[in-house]
């Protein structure tokens, strides 16, 4: 008899998720070079990651800099995107957020100021600070 007999299981590391359970918290700065989910709690900051999903159960109490978020569940703190944020139905967002293109659903709540302006890649672990096109340099 074999002891794992199960040959459905797959551990593929090809998308290179980083998974907040729904029973796990995480205290300090969290730095994801890939996709991370939330599904559990976060008190703190989340930096350099591409995809952020906060899933339905998911909290996160900080600061959220990514190429892409979509918040499912709740975020209180302030969310910069270098492509996109996505409030869908359920959602809660208590803090500013900031992103060429952002979209909340009906049934999102949205408690907060927000800018749609080009937003210039910062170096790691610093905020993604807003472009002002009145004062960038023009190059020929």
């Amino acid at each position: 008899m074999a002891l794992f007999k199960n040959t459905n299981i797959s551990f593929e590391t090809k998308n290179g998720d980083t998974v907040i359970g729904n029973e796990a918290y995480f205290q300090g700065t969290l730095t994801a070079k890939g996709s991370l989910r939330i599904d559990g709690r976060v008190d703190g900051s989340i930096v350099d990651a591409k995809i952020v999903t906060v899933g339905k159960s998911g909290k996160v109490k900080g600061d959220i800099s990514c190429e892409v978020c979509y918040v499912c569940g709740e975020v209180k703190g302030n969310i910069t995107a270098l492509d996109h944020i996505e409030a869908l139905a359920g959602a809660r967002v208590d803090g500013d957020m900031r992103a060429p293109r952002i979209m909340l659903e009906e049934g999102a709540t949205f408690n907060g100021n927000c800018a749609m302006e080009p937003v210039k890649k910062a170096g790691r672990g610093e905020p993604h600070p807003a472009v002002n096109p009145k004062t960038e340099a023009k190059q020929p």
